[in-house]
This record gives structure tokens, sequence and C-alpha cells, in this order.
């Protein structure tokens, strides 16, 4: 009876953990709770994303092809979209099931390049990846960086990989963790679309063509349907539509399309204006390299000014721009071309504090002009989100553009001038352009005037070619270039992402743009001592954990020796 006494407390202490783990894992049956102990929440996922994910009644499958023999910054990407699934999988009524894909994986290489076509023709473009073996020798892997989101026969691609010029591959595997959450959630809102938001392009006033605006249109496409035309005179006309484009305009607006547009903003429309401020002669330059630049005036000024904003009829020229090939020959000898900056084509820097803006790489101008804030309306918020670099130069108007004169890139008193704003977003209240006047007449199917507008949003760029991309050839032989590819630099710069970002911000009701601001700190390894102490580290992450589990044993037997010594 002693003996058994002396277990009693031990038996009761045993039989208490007992039932309370029990008793925990019932309760955890009914209540559901996960913690997140990171200190950047990398694995807490939005309010919007969970009431996205609560929606989805049938099950998602994931094809993930990022999958082979990946370094450690793709091993990483892979990881953390795994994660994401999962952790959307927890949060949703219905899973989603994951399957991973090697493209590379084939029998033969006839076979490898065959399925790399039949990928690419489904829109997922590899990506090379240049590494160094143990010998040091280079080698070439084709990854591909997407994954394939599929539900009734329904698939959308979506690319986990952000290419921004001028970082380093590290941290733009980086950036593509940060941007995995509204990547993917991009893709499943867009299979979950029951009705597809209208936006418009606005015509009539010498505005960009359909095929200058071919390859923001097609893009766009996946979110909108997009529809182009004049205004006339009807007041409700733009009413069912989420957006707007005016995209260098070239003659002016009349008082009854301004009158509308006014209105259309008054009662929480969004705009996005592409106007430029001086009117340059491009034929002449091509011919004689001489053009003069005036003012462009379109009748826009006063609207423009009532919202806060002003174009500067000027000309801004950077040192940080694209190049143009320069015959270099003597006159009657074989041309011979070099690039040269060609400083009125300016790489605009992008804003990394704005959901428009933030991981894009610098944005491709052409004659682009400034933009002022004007006017004391307390009730509208400015962001900066474009803006030259710290070594341009502002051109009056009026001038003569000379191509022979150009300045010297050296000349840092002409080059004076820093970061000249050329696009901004204005949210707020507006006051409207016709309050205390007239309305123009002719207009029918009015709505009640209003003076101030609701909270809405607008954006302003003070460059029309930013929307613009080139084409080659005529009629059934053009090709449309992408826009902000630039052929002579062979570089693709960020107009698309920029104007995509846009209106995609404009159209925003519930917070989605707002998942790119989501930050996951870079934490790199130290080359210099991975390299040096590869083998101490090696033999500490292998011996280290043994070495240790057996100390922990030795302990344990020493322990419960002195103990049922003392008992018997």
């Amino acid at each position: 009876m002693n003996v058994f006494s002396k277990f009693n407390p031990h038996l009761q202490r045993i039989s208490l953990i007992g039932v309370s783990i029990g008793l925990l894992i019932f309760i955890s049956n009914f209540l559901y709770f996960r913690l997140d102990l990171t200190s950047d929440k990398r694995f807490t996922i939005s309010e919007p994303t969970k009431k996205l994910i609560e929606n989805i009644d049938e099950p998602i499958k994931v094809t993930i092809y990022l999958e082979g023999d990946l370094n450690p910054g793709f091993l990483r990407l892979k990881k953390a979209t795994a994660d994401l699934f999962e952790e959307l999988s927890a949060h949703g009524k219905s899973k989603f099931v994951i399957e991973y894909e090697n493209p590379s994986s084939a029998n033969s290489e006839k076979e490898r390049n065959e399925k790399y076509t039949q990928l690419a023709a489904k829109g997922l473009i590899p990506t090379a990846v240049y590494e160094r073996d143990k010998e040091g020798k280079a080698i070439q892997k084709v990854i591909f960086p997407w994954i394939e989101i599929i539900q009734n026969g329904k698939r959308i691609p979506i690319c986990l990989l952000k290419n921004i010029r001028g970082n380093s591959g590290e941290e733009n595997l980086n950036v593509s963790v940060e941007n995995l959450e509204f990547e993917i959630t991009d893709g499943i809102r867009r299979m979950l679309r029951k009705v597809t938001p209208k936006i418009a392009f606005i015509e009539g006033h010498g505005e960009l063509n359909e095929a200058e605006t071919y390859d923001v249109s097609k893009s766009l496409s996946k979110y909108f349907q997009i529809d182009r035309g004049v205004i006339a005179s009807d007041a409700a006309i733009l009413n069912p539509y989420q957006c707007i484009i005016i995209a260098k305009p070239t003659s002016p607006y009349s008082e009854t399309d301004k009158y509308i547009i006014d209105q259309y903003i008054m009662n929480g429309g969004r705009v996005l204006w592409l106007l430029d401020g001086v009117r340059i002669a491009k034929e002449n330059l091509s011919k004689n390299g001489l053009s003069p630049a005036m003012e462009l005036d379109v009748n826009l000024s006063d609207q423009l000014f009532k919202y806060g904003i002003r174009i500067n009829p000027v000309i801004i020229q950077d040192i940080q721009s694209t190049s143009i090939p320069i015959n270099i020959a003597p006159a009657g000898e074989k041309p011979q071309f070099e690039p040269s900056p060609w400083f009125y084509s300016p790489l605009l820097l992008a804003s990394n504090i704005h959901p428009v803006t933030k991981n894009i790489t610098e944005v491709k101008a052409d004659f682009c002009s400034g933009i002022d804030q004007v006017g004391d309306n307390k009730d509208i918020k400015y962001s900066l989100l474009l803006a030259s670099s710290d070594n341009s130069h502002i051109l009056g108007t009026p001038t003569t553009i000379d191509l022979a004169k150009m300045p010297n890139s050296k000349d840092h008193a002409y080059f004076n001038a820093s970061y000249c704003p050329v696009a901004v977003g204005v949210e707020g209240n507006f006051e409207s352009d016709f309050a205390n006047r007239i309305p123009p007449k002719g207009i029918t199917n009015t709505l009640p005037f209003k003076s101030k507008s609701v909270l809405t949003r607008q954006i302003f760029v003070a460059d029309g070619d930013i929307i613009r991309n080139e084409t080659t050839g005529v009629a059934s032989d053009s090709t449309t270039i992408p826009l902000g590819y630039d052929r002579y630099m062979r570089q693709q710069f960020g107009n698309r992402d920029f104007v995509q970002n846009a209106v995609q911000y404009l159209t925003d009701n519930e917070g989605w743009m707002q998942l790119r601001f989501r930050t996951v700190k870079l934490r790199l390894l130290n080359k210099r001592i991975t390299s040096d102490e590869k083998l101490i580290w090696q033999l500490g992450n292998v011996l280290l954990p043994v070495l240790l589990l057996g100390l922990f044993g030795v302990a344990f037997q020493i322990i419960r020796r002195k103990r049922y010594t003392k008992l018997s």
C-alpha cells in the first residue's frame, strides 16, 4: 500500500494532463484559430481574401509548374505558393487540390521541347535562369514560374515571377513572394466573376485609335468589357462605365462633352486622363530634325484646374532616358550608327508607396510635360505616381526642337531640375467645373445637377504616349509592338503595368489593390561566409542535432535512475 500511495500523485498528474489534452482536442473541433508569429505577418491573409475564399463552393485544381531542380530562391517562391494555398484552404468551405508538374521531365529532348511549346501556346512563357555548377561552369535552366487554376473547365494561368529592371535576382524573387496573394486572388476573382464590368475609351477629339491602344486593351480585356465611342449629347451615356480613359486628345473638347464628363465624375465616375501639354510635329523631326513646340490647348484647362490639376506647357528632358541610333559616319560614307541618349524620352521613376506604382520598373515617356497641384480644395488628396529623375531640365514653350543641338549630358548646370511630377493620383470630393454656370444647350436625358462629387478618384498623366503602343507595317501586314517595349534598347519598361494598375485602382471599391503593399523582409545569407565556412555550417547542421539528442538521452536516463532509486 505504501508503494501505491507514493505513485498516486504521479498518476493523478498524468491523468489530469491526459484529460486536459483530450478536452482541448474536443474543443478544437468546434473552435478554429491560427496564429501568425512572424514579424511581417507573411502567413496572414487579408479580410477581402477571406470573404472571397468563403464564396468558393467547388474545389479548384491548382497546377504548380515551379518544379524540378530549382535554386534556393525559386524553392522559396514554390514553398511560399504552397503555404498560401494551404492558408486559403484553411479559411474556405472548399479546398484547393494541388498538383505539381515538372515541365522539364521528359524521356527525350524532343518530348521536352514539345512540352515547352504546348505550355508557351497556353501563355506560360518560360524563364531562363543562369547558374554555375560545382565546378564553376555556367549552366542554363528553363523554369516555368507559373501556376494554373482550373474549375469547371475554365483555366486561368498566373505568373508568379516579377521581373523589375535593375533589381537583383534575390530582390525580384522577394517581390514575387510579396505579390503572391494579390496575383493569386486576382486570378481567382477573374475565374469566379459572373458579370464583367465595363470601361470606355473616349473618342471624337483626335485621341489614340484602337490600333495604338491595342496592347493595353488586350491586357485590360482580362478584367473589363472595353468600349469606344464619342460622347454626343446624352448626359447618361457614361453611367454604365466604371472608368473612362481619355488618351492623348489633339482637338478641343466641346462644353457639352466637358459637362457630361464633369457630372459623370460628380456622381462617382473615375477618369484616367493622359494629356499632352505640348504639340510636337514628329513627322518634321523624322524628316529634317526640326520641329516647333507650342502649347496644346484642348479646352480642358479650366476643368482640370477645378479638379486641382494643371498640365504645364513644358517639355521635360532627362539624363535618365532611352537611346536612339545616331549616324556618326561622315557625309558620303557608309552609315555607322551608335546609340545616343534621347533626352526627350525620359524613363520616369515610379513611386514605391502607392499601389499603382509599387514594384514596377521605370515608365517610358515621350515629350512629356509636368503637372502642378493648384487650388485650395481641402477635400482632395494628392499622391505622386511618376516623376523624372534628379537630373532633369524643363524646356519652356514656344520653342524649336533641333536634333542637331542636343545638350551635353555632363552639363549639370543645364540638367538642374529634380523629380518633376508627371503623373498624380487625386482622391476626394471634387468641385464641379459648371457650378454657378448655365449648362450647355442640347443635352438630353439630363440628371439632377451636382456641384460637388461623392468620394471618387482620378489619375492625371502629363503624357499621352505612355499608353500608346508602336506598330510596324500597314493594314493586314501591321504588327503591334508591346506597350513599353523599346526596340533599340531591347528592353521592356513598365508602361503596361502602370496603365493596368491605374485602371484597376480607379475601379477598385473593395481594397484589393492594397494587397500590393504587402512587404516581406528579405533575409539574405552572407555569400562570403557561406563560401568560406561551408564545411563548418554543414557539419554543424548535421552533427549538432544528433549530439544534442544524444546528450538529452543520457541526461534523461541519469535523472530517471536517480528518481526510481529513491522510490525503491
